[in-house]
């Protein structure tokens, strides 16, 4: 079975991920800045596709297999831990 987003919400500091699989995964939206700096309006506007959730106007795409793995936007640099 493929796991797959079926509802995309959001907070203030927060993207909530409805799979189909029954769980719901909150990621810190600092996670992916273009979402975090998007005005919430801009954020509603997304796809869910078998492969995850893509936003056309912001330029951004979320493959839920990345979630899972806890990984954030990989064009940003981070520092080091």
């Amino acid at each position: 079975m493929s796991i797959l987003a079926t509802e995309v919400k959001f907070d203030d500091d927060t993207m909530w991920v409805s799979l189909n699989d029954g769980r719901t995964l909150g990621v810190p939206l600092a996670w992916f800045p273009r979402l975090l700096l998007a005005k919430p309006a801009d954020r509603q506007k997304f796809e869910l596709s078998p492969g995850g959730i893509h936003w056309d106007d912001l330029d951004e795409d979320i493959s839920i297999a990345g979630l899972l793995e806890g990984r954030g936007d990989r064009t940003v640099k981070r520092p080091a831990a």
